[in-house]
């Protein structure tokens, strides 16, 4: 079998890659086209039809997905979180979380993000949300809309857990001794204790030297 160096030349010119960033955002594709016209036999049939190749990938934006819950939100609670009948605040720490229950399916919104996103997706954090909830049976009963500011996420999430509580009163007063029960009507006062003059922290002493 011989090979022509020239037939081989003109083969791999014949070769050819492009891609492409389309107009629409967060979308790209890439072309490949290749000749079948490579051969290493001068005998071989270049009549084949190119091979097309076109892959096209798309990313949804976090953005719109955060103004679709923000729309559905305010669609939900016309006059604000203050101006419906269901409500409960709660705190804990330096965290505050005012909290709206509506029947529904079961959903958890957070200052108009999606609670698993919100909190990070940590289960002890979304076990505190949803343990009022679980307690009397309505975890696929009720929507759960928050607004929460100031703490940290742990301290947010046990705010909400005491808001749902008390929202829960709201609905029937028949839940307080479930409720009750379970310690969720008790508002946790720990708070961190203030430093104090002379010491390193709170309690922390630095280290006595007799001479």
């Amino acid at each position: 079998m011989s090979i022509s160096i020239s037939s081989l030349a003109s083969s791999l010119s014949s070769l050819s890659f492009s891609s492409q960033i389309s107009q629409k955002p967060n979308t790209l594709s890439f072309s490949r086209s290749k000749s079948p016209s490579l051969s290493l036999s001068p005998h071989s049939n270049s009549n084949k039809q190119p091979l097309t190749l076109r892959v096209t990938a798309t990313v949804a934006s976090p953005e719109a997905t955060s103004t679709d819950l923000k729309k559905l939100v305010k669609s939900r609670l016309p006059g604000g979180f203050a101006a419906q009948p269901v409500h409960g605040t709660g705190r804990r720490k330096c965290a505050i979380a005012r909290v709206v229950l509506q029947e529904g399916t079961g959903k958890v919104i957070i200052n108009y993000r999606d609670a698993k996103e919100y909190l990070q997706g940590n289960p002890l954090w979304l076990q505190y949300v949803k343990v009022p909830l679980v307690t009397l049976g309505y975890e696929s009963s009720y929507d759960v809309f928050v607004k929460a500011h100031g703490g940290g996420l742990s301290g947010q999430a046990q705010a909400i857990s005491l808001g749902v509580a008390r929202a829960l009163l709201k609905v029937s007063q028949n839940h307080r001794i479930p409720l009750k029960r379970q310690g969720l009507l008790t508002r946790d006062s720990r708070v961190v204790e203030r430093k104090k003059v002379g010491l390193k922290k709170a309690r922390k002493a630095p280290q006595f030297s007799k001479r």
